[in-house]
């Protein structure tokens, strides 16, 4: 995993080799659940923009020297629990942004 432009407001990007050939995906968040680590990607089209709003996600795990990699989730019961766990993740932005709005308006 790495930068893909340093000018792109340090946003961080992977590239993921799939059956169809290569896809570049921007990272929301690395997150943990039931003590394992996933990772949420947004996969871009060719001009850098995702229109429909999935998101990816995988396992990620990094090795003894910290290289990074991802894991495919093929158990269902985990995909789903790693799945609750990003909604939560994704509920708490949005109420973290409305606090946010609500403290500027003050």
């Amino acid at each position: 995993m790495g930068k893909k432009n340093e000018d792109e407001d340090d946003e961080m990007y992977v590239t993921l080799e799939l059956d169809d050939g290569p896809v570049d995906c921007s990272i929301v968040t690395i997150f943990e659940c039931d003590g394992r680590d996933y990772i949420a990607l947004l996969p871009l089209d060719e001009k850098g923009e995702n229109h429909d709003g999935e998101v990816w996600i995988y396992g990620h795990e990094e090795d003894a020297e910290g290289n990074p990699s991802l894991r495919y989730i093929d158990d269902e019961e985990e995909y789903e629990k790693a799945s609750d766990a990003f909604d939560e993740y994704l509920d708490g932005q949005e109420f973290d942004e409305l606090l946010g709005d609500e403290e500027e308006g003050e």
